[in-house]
């Protein structure tokens, strides 16, 4: 029998993160098991005091540093190279988690092989009994590769009322806090850095459900997420990011066949979000960030055939569901509603 002691990684990445890791980190080191696990923190060349702070004050903290700033997908990748364990957990530094977090994960995954990766339900650290943008209680997409949640969809957050407590299957797992066994993760060659931030983690779970695994939320695991710290929600880039990367996404797991209709149904429906985002947001530079994500797809193209050439995974079923029409069509803003 394998010895259980430190076989759990749970590793943050910071850049320029010391505000956040004065502010969260203390919960980090209350309330995770150490009997289990270790702490790592890998930065990702912060110009402030984010090292010299943790090596004064958390001795214990594993800190890899990292030669630039490869974002969360790249800064992940390079610095886990440098740790061993059965299980890593990617958790951000803008996350405050509670009393008994960690075990209900490790325990889901130790009682079943075929599970890939978990997630805790993540609550919002704003506002405590609603969910959190980012992942919520498990993450799903539609058939045309859009992601929402049980607990939000699109910009629709639910009041957490225990309606989403029962442990289930979902498409992917949040990166702001996800599980996830490290063999598997390495025989997945981790995150795709291309992305560099935002849907590298759905883009993973993705390929995990691909390699014949699952992935599930844990709710009985609860954790607080401020989100947009490292890009802010109002940042034209995330937006820019969050279009490209999901393009990229989803022309690399779909069968090509699909990609035929899907990806032109695709923009005839993001040119109609770019113009409401232009109204609502009164910024030229979101409508933009939309159409240069095109653009940069579209060169972006000969890389994507070549990963798909070279990706031997199963393709799967999406689920025959359409995000868009449910929710602007049919005033379907729950996912209890779907």
């Amino acid at each position: 029998m394998k010895n259980t002691d430190k076989r759990i990684a749970v590793i943050l990445l910071n850049f320029n993160g010391k505000n956040l890791l004065e502010r969260f980190l203390p919960y980090l080191m209350k309330y995770t098991d150490k009997k289990i696990s270790n702490l790592y923190v890998i930065d990702n060349s912060s110009k402030d005091d984010s090292v010299s702070f943790l090596k004064e004050n958390y001795a214990s903290v594993k800190v890899i540093i990292n030669k630039k700033n490869l974002g969360y997908a790249g800064g992940y990748n390079e610095g886990v190279k440098n740790i061993k364990a059965d299980y890593y957990v990617f958790i951000n530094t803008d996350v405050e988690v509670t009393s008994n977090w960690l075990n209900p994960l490790f325990n889901k995954m130790e009682s079943n092989s075929n599970i890939g990766a978990c997630q805790p339900k993540i609550l919002s650290e704003k506002n405590k009994n609603h969910f959190e943008y980012a992942g919520a209680s498990g993450g799903y997409i539609d058939f045309l590769g859009y992601p929402y949640c049980r607990g939000r969809i699109f910009n629709t957050i639910e009041k957490d009322y225990g309606q989403y407590n029962k442990e289930k299957e979902v498409f992917w797992t949040s990166g702001s806090c996800m599980m996830i066994r490290s063999n598997l993760f390495h025989k997945l060659n981790g995150f795709d850095k291309d992305f560099f931030a935002h849907m590298e983690e759905i883009d993973l779970c993705w390929r995990i459900k691909r390699k014949g695994f699952i992935n599930y939320c844990i709710p009985k695991s609860v954790i607080y997420h401020i989100g947009g710290e490292t890009l802010s929600y109002l940042n034209p880039k995330k937006t820019y990011l969050n279009f490209r990367n999901n393009l990229i996404m989803i022309s690399k797991n779909d069968r090509f066949i699909n990609l035929l209709y899907k990806i032109p149904f695709r923009l005839i429906l993001d040119i109609f979000a770019a113009i409401k985002i232009l109204i609502n947001k009164k910024s030229i530079f979101h409508f933009t960030s939309i159409l240069r994500a095109y653009l940069s797809f579209i060169t972006f193209l000969p890389v994507i055939f070549l990963k798909k050439r070279n990706n031997k995974l199963n393709y799967i079923k999406l689920k025959n569901l359409i995000i868009p029409f449910e929710y602007f069509i049919r005033g379907k803003k729950r996912f209890s509603d779907l």
